[in-house]
């Protein structure tokens, strides 16, 4: 959808101004007005990347783009775990965009780095300072593919990171301009919270799953070597709607799996192993759990053209990865994140899920009695419960809890339809 390069006419400031409110407050209703009915009639297991979904198109319509992907993150990794890529960037510029975005962490528009401003969209011409060719991101993924520029925006709410929208431009089409990254601007907390609001939409399942994890070794170029069905069976269900290549599997395992290899090849002396993770939703309404384990290749096997010989034969070089149910630990901090907890209000409330009395948390935090209580308060109202028994049915029954396998519960603790269960908790 090329666009003409020529700039549009020009307009008095003050109609510029009055024209840019108009189109933001054009774009938040109806993205509003489309997330609601999401979140009232979507899956609830799918709700996140059907809000995420809305918010392109909306955005789109206003700020076209020849390239864009959505993305859908852990906000407490700033890690991908899934999103919409039909438009995105092709499967073989990936590898290196995953070293660039989550191992190497590099470039002024790096997702961490703009979580971090004030500002929650970028253009990537911009922040280089019209210096695009200083940009290792300009370099090695848009210029190769024809792109001139990107801007970026992240799905912010309370705090928290819960997506990022992605948009490029071809060389010798219209540029973006500052009016087109403040409308961007205007959708960031809007969609943020949608997000965060599909987050918590707890979704049941009509079937068992395996509750062991599976395993997935791939080679030191990213490809899969071997993959058990266990873990084949879990990263089909990451919620990405794109094909997955059977040889590189779907980006949240390329994303984790390129963090832990440059970790281990900046880090070579500090340990043979390393590790990183990452928590992933699944259509099917799971939080899955990738743990992704690095084997670095001896020193003779690193002087020998990249580790052949005894260092590819143990293994050294490649990464391991364990697909499997999240367990509550890995849990706990996304779901609290989810509900807008502060940092000490998350520290109460985990405490309140492993059964701690009003005493012991006072003991354990050095807080007094009455900073509890305020505290609780400020929980409940948030998490829409009155005691600390709703709290628990709620975070435990509704979402998360693995290992209750007995009706009404799924294998991850999800509680059944109440017509298919034998009472209730």
């Amino acid at each position: 959808m090329p666009r003409s390069a020529s700039e549009p006419p020009s307009e008095p400031a003050a109609g510029r101004s009055g024209s840019l409110r108009a189109r933001s407050g054009d774009l938040v209703d109806a993205f509003e007005r489309r997330s609601r009915r999401l979140l009232a009639t979507a899956p609830a297991a799918g709700a996140a990347l059907e809000v995420l979904g809305a918010a392109a198109r909306c955005l789109l319509r206003r700020v076209p783009a020849d390239v864009w992907c959505g993305v859908l993150l852990d906000p407490a990794t700033l890690l991908d775990t899934g999103g919409r890529h039909e438009q995105g960037f092709p499967e073989r510029v990936m590898p290196r965009l995953f070293e660039i975005e989550h191992a190497e962490q590099a470039g002024v528009d790096n997702i961490r780095a703009l979580s971090r401003r004030t500002e929650p969209a970028s253009l990537l011409s911009v922040s280089t300072g019209r210096r695009l060719e200083d940009s290792a991101y300009y370099r090695d993924i848009l210029h190769p593919e024809g792109l001139a520029d990107e801007l970026r925006v992240a799905l912010r709410d309370r705090g928290h990171c819960w997506g990022l929208l992605v948009l490029c431009r071809a060389r010798g089409t219209l540029p973006f301009s500052p009016a087109d990254v403040a409308l961007a601007a205007r959708l960031s907390t809007p969609a943020g919270r949608a997000l965060r609001q599909a987050f918590l939409l707890g979704g049941t399942d009509l079937g068992d799953t395996p509750d062991a994890p599976g395993l997935v070794i791939l080679d030191r170029n990213g490809r899969i070597q071997q993959a058990t069905p266990t873990a084949r069976h879990w990263l089909g269900q990451i919620q990405e709607s794109r094909p997955t290549d059977e040889q590189t599997g779907p980006l949240a395992l390329q994303a984790v799996a390129a963090r832990v290899r440059t970790t281990a090849h900046e880090n070579p002396g500090e340990s043979p192993v390393h590790s990183t993770r990452s928590r992933v939703r699944t259509h099917s309404g799971h939080w899955v759990t990738l743990h992704a384990t690095h084997m670095s290749a001896p020193e003779h096997a690193r002087g020998n053209g990249g580790g052949t010989g005894l260092g590819e034969e143990t293994g050294a070089g490649h990464t391991y990865v364990s697909v499997g149910l999240s367990q509550p630990g890995d849990l706990a901090a996304i779901v609290l994140d989810a509900y807008g907890l502060s940092a000490r209000e998350r520290q109460v409330a985990q405490r309140v899920l492993v059964g701690r009395s009003t005493t012991e948390i006072v003991d354990e935090l050095a807080i007094t009695e009455d900073t509890v209580q305020d505290h609780l308060k400020k929980i409940f109202r948030k998490a829409d419960v009155h005691s600390r028994r709703e709290l628990m049915e709620e975070v435990f029954f509704h979402h998360y809890l693995p290992g209750l396998v007995q009706p009404p519960l799924t294998t991850d603790g999800r509680r059944r339809p109440r017509d298919r269960g034998a009472g209730n908790p």
